[in-house]
């Protein structure tokens, strides 16, 4: 029987790997809802495997611990892995398994539902209405048809709202500075992105290169009114600038479903909590900003693909097949 200690959890997340779990009789998860860090590694004493997700903390200190208690499998439940310390697990001969693809669908069409809800101002609208209140005043969008959407980042999810913002009938251009060969992509350079678009969507994982490429020198080169779209990692906009742009009006709305510092603020109950960041407390409070706690990739598809996805890695670990999703230095 192998044992897997599961960090982070919430009851969807349960819900779904028991019933993948039904295919694994010799495999046992234990629940815990701490995230994982350098002090609650012990709590993983005795396993022999840990599932793992974005907000967990896999610094050289954690999994020097874990491999200290014989643990050499971290399987991600999540595409990204820029919160795991890849050059320490190279080195210690520990393996790192993620899901690359659980549903690009789920994120895309949370992007676009975000800019939908944003630009036609429908949380305030369901707000206003729930008082009584079928006042129009301040609700006025904008056409998306016509208008210039640059998408930064072609991969799956990319890709999809891509197409969904090209369904609009929107003119859509992209950067990647790993662009996709003979591909009917229309890509420019980052600075012409900025100055062309009206709406701007991520969708690039979060790299060293990539860190911050939502800053003041990015947004000064933006067109005036710009809408800008985020539901890859919170690290990519520097949120002081953002919060910059939006109060003199270059940005004209944002929309966030992470944000930099959420580790220790997304998936959980603050609503009995003064929050200590400055920042987030006030782009909650402006009107022209939409905030989901990272649930883009939150559909009944993409959980049913992230348990088998993760049960599939960790099996191949164990019975010594290839590992196919693995990450390597």
């Amino acid at each position: 029987m192998k044992k897997i200690s599961f960090f982070d959890t919430k009851p969807y997340d349960k819900e779904f790997f028991d019933e993948e779990l039904k295919k694994y009789p010799d495999y046992k998860m234990v629940y815990h809802e701490e995230k994982l860090n350098a002090k609650t590694a012990v709590l993983a004493k005795g396993s022999d495997a840990v599932v793992a997700f974005v907000n967990d903390d896999l610094s050289a200190d954690t999994l020097r611990k874990l491999k200290k208690r014989n643990i050499s499998c971290v399987a991600m439940r999540c595409a990204g892995y820029n919160n795991v310390d890849i050059n320490y697990a190279g080195e210690h001969d520990m393996h790192v398994m993620r899901v690359p693809a659980y549903s690009p669908y789920a994120v895309a069409e949370h992007a676009m539902g975000m800019l939908l809800t944003l630009n036609r101002k429908l949380h305030r609208a369901y707000n206003r209405i729930r008082e009584y209140n079928f006042s129009l005043n301040g609700l006025t969008g904008f056409d998306l048809h016509g208008k210039t959407v640059g998408v930064i980042g072609t991969g799956k999810i990319g890709r999809v709202f891509m197409d969904i913002c090209k369904g609009f009938g929107m003119n859509v251009i992209a950067y990647d500075p790993f662009p996709i060969v003979n591909s009917d992509i229309h890509y420019v350079s980052l600075d012409e992105l900025f100055e062309q678009a009206h709406i701007i969507s991520l969708h690039c994982p979060l790299t060293k290169d990539s860190r911050h490429i939502i800053n003041g020198k990015a947004i000064k080169k933006m067109r005036d009114g710009v809408v800008i779209l985020n539901t890859s990692r919170g690290a990519l906009i520097n949120s002081e600038a953002l919060v910059e742009g939006l109060k003199d009006g270059k940005i004209r709305a944002a929309a966030l479903d992470v944000y930099e510092e959420e580790a220790d603020i997304f998936y959980e109950d603050n609503s009995n909590t003064i929050i200590q960041d400055d920042i987030l407390a006030r782009l909650i409070s402006m009107p022209n900003v939409l905030i989901t706690s990272h649930q883009a990739f939150l559909t009944e598809e993409a959980l049913g693909n992230i348990a088998e996805t993760t049960m599939k890695n960790l099996d191949q670990f164990f019975t010594g097949a290839a590992l196919e999703n693995e990450v390597k230095k």
